[in-house]
């Protein structure tokens, strides 16, 4: 397994050189975009080691928390989702599972489990690039970030670098059909 592999399997692993963890965002005037840039970067990374391309970033005041990419194939967890991992990063680098203030964000609308864990999360606000209309539970198939029988709501946001994000995964399954 490579380095740059290896390093992200740690709770609070070094990130990429353009979302170095505890930085400042650079567009504070659009910092949505910003942030989603660093999650499609983060999502490039999962197509490395064959798995779907999604990359999450959690940030907190205009610096990154934690960010991560899908890892299942590469460590055989189907629960490691990108939302997944970047959750327990910003987990344990903030010394709390309640991730409040927070704003996640994703380039695939979270499925069942992930929005699930954001909700129980606390975090403030979810930001997506592109929605899932076979396995998205914010607005897609269900609405579980927004459900008032829960006890937190998630404020959403859709559509920032949505092209760029489907092009990426509509790239990866053809190539996966091809094959």
């Amino acid at each position: 397994m490579g380095e740059e592999v290896r390093r992200h399997l740690h709770p609070v692993g070094a990130r990429p050189a353009e979302m170095r963890d505890g930085e400042p965002g650079t567009a504070p005037e659009d910092g949505d975009r910003y942030f989603m840039a660093a999650a499609l970067s983060e999502a490039r990374t999962a197509l490395r080691h064959g798995d779907v391309p999604v990359g999450c970033v959690v940030a907190k005041q205009g610096h990154v928390l934690s960010s991560a990419f899908n890892e299942r194939e590469l460590s055989n967890d189907p629960s490691a989702h990108a939302e997944i991992v970047a959750l327990r990063r910003a987990a344990a680098r903030s010394g709390s599972w309640r991730l409040t203030g927070c704003t996640v964000y994703v380039t695939l609308e979270p499925c069942v489990m992930c929005a699930g864990a954001l909700v129980l999360a606390r975090v403030e606000r979810l930001v997506i690039a592109t929605m899932d209309p076979k396995a998205g539970a914010v607005g897609s198939l269900y609405d579980i970030v927004r459900d008032p029988r829960l006890n937190h709501r998630i404020e959403v946001t859709t559509g920032v670098y949505q092209e760029e994000a489907s092009r990426l995964l509509r790239s990866f399954f053809e190539d996966r059909r091809s094959k």
